[in-house]
């Protein structure tokens, strides 16, 4: 989704895995697609422009009915939220049944980067955290694939995966061809 945020970033990492990405910023853009990656930004940005160019329900209906796989890193990963504790009038997609915190590992002088124990990757995935949400109540269906400290940090539900760390901004492809793979493309 090409509205906001670091969508180039993810791009490159799919043209690295040799997949010819589009960048969706009408619904019209969605025509054949079977995944879509919502990048990391700022995430009511994404929310209202997705809401203004009429993307917004037609991604839902789309991963509700299961023919679009979804990823959101970040700021996307709050839109996918089911609930955004703080912020009930925020705009949000809610396919993900999850509670985020907002900016919970703190501000952009916060970042860091820290390496990671993913469910199924066999070598520790090196993840950036920039703002970075967490997730505080997960649904019944949701799956822990990472975890920082106790917290999740990858989670999956179906064919919906969202992070709390940012992938694009590493030379590492894992978790790039793991959503591919779970997207069936």
């Amino acid at each position: 989704m090409a509205l906001q945020g670091d969508f180039r970033e993810h791009k490159e990492a799919l043209r690295r895995l040799g997949v010819e990405a589009k960048e969706v910023r009408k619904p019209e853009h969605l025509e054949g697609l079977k995944a879509l990656i919502v990048p990391g930004g700022e995430s009511t940005t994404i929310g209202k422009l997705a809401r203004e160019y009429s993307i917004e329900e037609e991604v839902r209906r789309r991963v509700e009915e299961g023919s679009l796989a979804l990823f959101g890193t970040c700021a996307g990963a709050i839109w996918l939220a089911r609930e955004i504790l703080g912020y009930p009038e925020q705009p949000r997609l809610g396919v993900l049944d999850v509670a985020v915190e907002r900016n919970a590992f703190g501000r952009q002088v916060e970042s860091f980067e820290e390496d990671l124990f993913i469910r199924g990757f066999s070598e520790p995935f090196h993840g950036v955290f920039i703002r970075a949400p967490l997730f505080r109540r997960l649904g019944e269906g949701v799956e822990v694939l990472a975890e920082l400290s106790g917290f999740p940090v990858l989670v999956r539900q179906g064919k919906v995966l969202a992070s709390s760390f940012h992938p694009e901004l590493t030379q590492d492809l894992r978790v790039h061809r793991y959503f591919l793979e779970l997207a069936g493309a």
